[in-house]
């Protein structure tokens, strides 16, 4: 299974998709563009831009394809630090628009409601209006601008810049959302974090690890994996159809806890995930072939005023 997924993820890295590189003395990476018409992912759960599909450095690759099937309007058909905007349980405007209205994913476009009993994360929403997309790079970053309104009183422009440091294997994202609508924006945001670390399962070599004691909102539904203090532990090598979940608490209302340290003692890498908000929920994911750990932070954001914030991953090897 898993050597089928890295064949494939070689295969669609060479398809004909938007797409552009940046590297620098200790890391090289690979990126799919934003595109409503050619992109590699069309779908309407996560953020468009910054979509890495690789990423390496000096003796490890942290990133690939981690899912069976490709399609790209399929909601999880992505890879990289992903990210997704979340209005509560919704959409930004969903809960004000009427059936064949629309409502607003940020960083994907306006989209249309359809009649339906409740907002579905995961399912393909028609897009009224992708907005537009604009791209700068150099040779060690890459910057997306996304310009959008919805005629309602919902718009911003939503940047996000990608930038790996000169002097150590480290890649920032550092994020300006700014409300330039009549409505105020109420968003939080999470980054999916998707890590295939040189192909290995999960499983016992597995670590994360957080700096305050873990207090499960929802737990673990098994004991496959277990919270141990303030570090996520395997107690077997997952198999193709298992599956870890859970949510937690502990953390506090500074961005020193935002500091999340994610390991594969057997390829012996890791990766310090770090931000400068405070946490809002942890959640915590997984199959065989991913391990995902997810911050979210939240924000509100006046019209005319904008927020800023910046993730930090330090990448590394185990002794």
């Amino acid at each position: 299974m898993l050597r089928f997924l890295l064949l494939a993820a070689g295969t669609l890295n060479g398809a004909d998709f938007p797409s552009a590189g940046i590297s620098s003395p200790h890391i090289t990476a690979k990126l799919y563009l934003p595109d409503a018409q050619r992109g590699y992912y069309r779908g309407t759960r996560f953020d468009w831009s910054g979509v890495t599909y690789s990423l390496r450095t000096k003796n490890h690759e942290y990133f690939g394809q981690w899912f069976p099937k490709y399609d790209p309007k399929l909601h999880d058909a992505i890879m990289g630090p992903v990210e997704e905007f979340r209005s509560g349980n919704v959409a930004l405007g969903y809960d004000e628009a009427k059936p064949g209205g629309t409502f607003i994913r940020i960083g994907i476009g306006v989209l249309r409601k359809p009649d339906e009993p409740k907002f579905e994360g995961f399912k393909y929403y028609e897009i009224a209006d992708p907005g537009k997309w604009k791209v700068k790079k150099g040779k060690d970053w890459i910057s997306f601008t996304h310009d959008l309104k919805d005629g309602g009183g919902y718009a911003y422009r939503y940047t996000k810049t990608m930038r790996l440091a000169p002097d150590k294997p480290v890649l920032t994202i550092e994020h300006t959302l700014r409300n330039k609508g009549t409505k105020r924006i109420q968003t939080s945001q999470y980054n999916h974090n998707f890590f295939v670390i040189d192909g290995q399962p999960t499983g016992p070599e597995t670590r994360v690890k957080v700096p305050f004691e873990l207090r499960p909102v929802r737990a673990f539904a098994d004991s496959t994996a277990e919270a141990r203090g303030n570090e996520i532990v395997y107690t077997k090598e997952l198999g193709e159809n298992d599956r870890v979940f859970g949510e937690f608490a502990g953390f506090g209302k500074t961005a020193s806890d935002y500091d999340i340290r994610m390991e594969n003692r057997k390829a012996r890498a890791g990766v310090h995930i770090t931000g400068d908000v405070p946490l809002a929920r942890l959640v915590y994911w997984s199959i065989r072939t991913v391990f995902s750990a997810e911050p979210y932070v939240d924000f509100d954001i006046a019209p005319g005023a904008e927020s800023k914030w910046t993730y930090r991953y330090e990448f590394y090897d185990l002794p």
